[in-house]
């Protein structure tokens, strides 16, 4: 099958899921065309997936699709966006036998479920032969000036997460990655390959003096917060909510969860407080100077 046919056939699995109110031209030509609402600003992310680094090569397709446009949304979460657009550009192996017409075919399903499941419209991509990779570029849209950023905490606000941590990390840390069935899935692998992208807690991360999805642990991607506005970090053990077999190591350093952190200087009624920010730099845990420790694509 050539790659004018796949596209065809990516297009014919995505069905409805690649239209929305606010696409004019969608796959099909050249580039998409979008309508912008007044009043709002544009929100864009990027990432790249790759084979046995962000997900195991032979794992079920669909579940494949499905982590690969929710982990990529996440970052809109974390920026107070209602998704809008996704496009998709997937390099395939020259391997028609594994990764042909039914494999592309269920990993379409799969990222069509995730998009009915946030409103993001996948409208357009592209494919190649390489190695096995999937680039997902996420777009969505922010009252004008609410976008909530990394730099705009202070020293005496309260840390929230929106939910458990640790589950993904200990799905890879026992090596239950595989085998994996999207109808089997077991509690670990359900946080792994089934994560979703917070858009129901936008209200607060709307309210928020700053927030970052949970995609790399828990203390490197707070460090993020604390470097870019100036501050310190008190955690405390005890309050730290973790998932399904996790232990404490797993949700402080694991990663994979895409829960949002996020900061307040009141109550929040969607998250669960687990320590707050300080004017001494540095990250403490019930007293502790901790390790900034965390997945790094980079790591010498």
């Amino acid at each position: 099958m050539n790659e004018f046919a796949l596209i065809d056939t990516i297009s014919d699995v995505l069905g409805d899921a690649a239209i929305a109110p606010w696409i004019s031209v969608g796959i099909g030509d050249d580039a998409a065309v979008m309508r912008p609402r007044a009043g709002f600003e544009q929100v864009a992310s990027i990432d790249t997936l790759v084979a046995d680094v962000h997900f195991p090569k032979h794992a079920p397709a669909n579940l494949v699709g499905y982590r690969a446009l929710m982990v990529s949304l996440s970052d809109l979460a974390a920026m107070a966006a209602v998704p809008r657009y996704a496009l998709i550009a997937l390099t395939l192996p020259d391997s028609s036998d594994v990764f042909g017409e039914h494999w592309l075919r269920q990993l379409a399903a799969g990222m069509a479920a995730a998009g009915r499941a946030t409103n993001t419209a996948l409208c357009g991509g592209n494919l190649s032969r390489g190695p096995l990779s999937i680039s997902v570029s996420v777009h969505g849209e922010v009252e004008t000036g609410q976008a909530t950023l990394r730099s705009t905490a202070a020293a005496g606000e309260r840390l929230y997460v929106t939910g458990a941590l640790g589950s993904a990390a200990a799905c890879l840390r026992r090596q239950q990655l595989l085998p994996a069935q999207e109808d089997a899935l077991n509690d670990l692998q359900r946080a792994y390959y089934q994560p979703a992208a917070r858009f129901d807690c936008r209200p607060e991360i709307l309210a928020a003096t700053s927030a970052i999805d949970i995609s790399d642990g828990l203390v490197q991607d707070l460090s993020h917060v604390l470097k870019a506005s100036g501050c310190g970090a008190d955690l405390y053990a005890r309050s730290i909510p973790l998932g399904v077999g996790a232990e404490l190591t797993d949700a402080l350093y694991g990663g994979d969860d895409y829960q949002i952190l996020f900061t307040s200087g009141r109550a929040a009624n969607a998250g669960l407080c687990i320590g707050e920010l300080s004017s001494v730099t540095g990250i403490r845990l019930d007293g502790k100077e901790i390790q900034l420790n965390g997945y790094q694509h980079f790591a010498t």
